[in-house]
């Protein structure tokens, strides 16, 4: 798991990739942060999981590993001195991983109303049945906005579960060989960690994740994609306007708290002058 980049708020949303994870009877998880701040330092519990870190004498800030929800483990670890890119925040997880399979879940994308999904769940039968080196969670999006993702290109005659042939990082609309942008979940075999040790760092000093998975597509390993359903929408939490808009829309969908917040919300709105 990789919590929101520095600055971005992560809270509860770290609780629903846990939980996810969990349902899909995941339950070993190593969260990889950048170095700007100590990884511990930025994850942060719910009031009952840090009542129950407490309670066994350990501090949530100063953990290398901590117990969560139904005995399922949390590690974390750190990108070495500089921030280089998601491949590199993932080759962290090597030794993590070893030699089995893997999930990499994006801490700025939630899938699902309150995370309720089954998308990681159809990743992992895929990936058995199919015998897969990868496969990608996507969904579709606007072509005008194919510049903010990275972008796969399905084998012709595809389905919601396909062969990919090919990917692209954030290409213009005109240049996008799909609308189907990655969706901040992958499964991947240890294969991947010798694919990013061949890539070569970026403009920005970054090695992309995409360019690895370009070299298992090239190679012929089987990388497939799972298409998310409409009730899957992907919620995007890695900017401050996105996170706003996300945490209203489950606020308000909170079977406790919505109909209160509903209220206060229509309360605000009709005291706040409205801006042209």
């Amino acid at each position: 798991m990789l919590p929101p980049r520095s600055g971005q708020p992560c809270g509860r949303q770290f609780q629903y990739l846990c939980q996810a994870e969990q349902a899909c009877c995941l339950v070993d998880s190593l969260a990889c942060a950048a170095p700007a701040q100590p990884a511990a330092a930025r994850l942060k519990f719910a009031p009952e999981q840090h009542q129950q870190l407490q309670g066994r004498g350990v501090g949530t800030l100063h953990l290398a590993a901590v117990q969560h929800h139904d005995g399922a483990f949390l590690q974390h670890t750190q990108q070495f001195r500089l921030q280089r890119g998601l491949g590199d925040a993932i080759l962290c997880a090597e030794n993590f991983a070893g030699e089995k399979p893997f999930l990499v879940a994006l801490g700025d994308s939630i899938l699902g109303l309150n995370a309720v999904s089954q998308a990681v769940g159809r990743m992992a039968d895929v990936f058995d049945s199919k015998r897969a080196s990868c496969v990608i969670a996507v969904e579709e999006v606007p072509s005008e906005e194919t510049s903010h993702y990275g972008i796969v290109q399905p084998e012709a005659g595809s389905d919601d579960v396909f062969r990919v042939v090919n990917l692209v990082e954030k290409p213009a609309p005109d240049e996008a060989p799909s609308n189907l942008a990655i969706a901040g979940r992958y499964i991947f075999s240890p294969v991947i960690f010798d694919m990013i040790r061949r890539v070569k760092p970026d403009k920005r000093n970054e090695i992309q994740l995409t360019d690895a998975i370009q070299f298992m597509c090239d190679e012929g390993r089987r990388v497939l994609a799972v298409k998310l359903t409409p009730e899957e929408k992907r919620y995007d939490i890695g900017n401050f306007p996105s996170y706003f808009e996300s945490f209203v829309e489950f606020a308000l969908a909170d079977p406790l708290y919505g109909a209160d917040f509903r209220i206060a919300l229509e309360r605000l709105l009709a005291k706040m002058p409205a801006r042209v």
